[in-house]
């Protein structure tokens, strides 16, 4: 069913009577319904953000109650914190399954892509901006509720924040398929990538300010995470959300954002086209 829903979604988009903008709002339509059809893993995925929310507040809570001082965290804005991290998390894909793209450019059928009337970056980007919007009524929306309810939250209320926070979450979805766009492509050069996409959740996951928010980190590694696009997927969404950043504070997060977004995505490109290039050399 996942092939077939995404293989629509391009025979349609080849078939469309308009080129540019109108094809990748068809992909993003496209990659909407396809992640719209696995219901029962969605719920799985909120009954889990749920469980470790608990933990994680739980934990985060005591300790600054404890402390008094905790980089600048109240209990409300180390709650937001958790639970708007959690309820990301599906919209990310830090956690979730590879890229379909993985097996393609792996047996080669991303030939195929390169001779559709699209631009391959951009048709993946676009289905997948379809299914992060999916993931919100399921399983970002639910979290952060649950989070009100169970611990109370410090949100931001005013609609430039709001606007700003949004355009974040945006910025960081665009961002983290980027990264894992450019670590798929290098199965252009290797047998295999999984070990680069463990590394690559395993030191994400914890620079982006999963487990720890990056705020609490030592210089030196809060200098390193820095360095890297990760805070941006996930610690710049969540301060704008949750009120910690605001004002010019939230804006120079965006443009780093978007800073990441022009970086990443050229990554990706320079690597698509030696990509191709290695193809058509090997395939004659």
């Amino acid at each position: 069913m996942r092939g077939r829903a995404a293989g629509d979604g391009w025979l349609a988009a080849r078939g469309h009577p308009q080129r540019g903008l109108a094809v990748y709002v068809h992909l993003a339509k496209a990659g909407f319904r396809r992640q719209s059809q696995y219901k029962l893993a969605m719920f799985a995925g909120l009954f889990t953000n749920c469980v470790f929310g608990f933990v994680r507040a739980a934990v985060l809570i005591a300790a600054v109650r404890s402390a008094g001082e905790f980089g600048g965290y109240t209990e409300g804005s180390v709650a937001a914190y958790v639970w708007i991290s959690q309820g990301l998390l599906g919209a990310t894909q830090f956690m979730g399954p590879p890229l379909e793209l993985v097996e393609r450019v792996k047996n080669g059928d991303i030939a195929i892509d390169f001779l559709r009337p699209v631009d391959v970056q951009f048709a993946y980007l676009a289905a997948d901006l379809g299914r992060a919007v999916c993931t919100f009524g399921p399983r970002v929306v639910p979290s952060v509720l649950v989070g009100m309810l169970t611990f109370g939250l410090t949100m931001p209320t005013t609609p430039a924040a709001l606007a700003l926070g949004t355009a974040s979450v945006v910025l960081a979805v665009i961002i983290s398929f980027l990264c894992l766009f450019a670590v798929t492509l290098i199965g252009f050069w290797v047998v295999e990538t999984r070990g680069l996409r463990v590394l690559y959740q395993t030191c994400g996951t914890f620079l982006a300010g999963l487990f720890v928010p990056v705020h609490m980190f030592p210089d030196w590694l809060h200098a390193i995470a820095h360095a890297t696009p990760f805070p941006s997927i996930l610690q710049s969404p969540v301060d704008i959300l949750s009120g910690r950043v605001g004002g010019s504070g939230a804006v120079a997060a965006v443009v780093v954002q978007l800073f990441w977004v022009l970086v990443i995505g050229a990554l990706g490109r320079v690597l698509l086209t030696a990509g191709r290039h290695r193809l058509e050399v090997q395939g004659g």
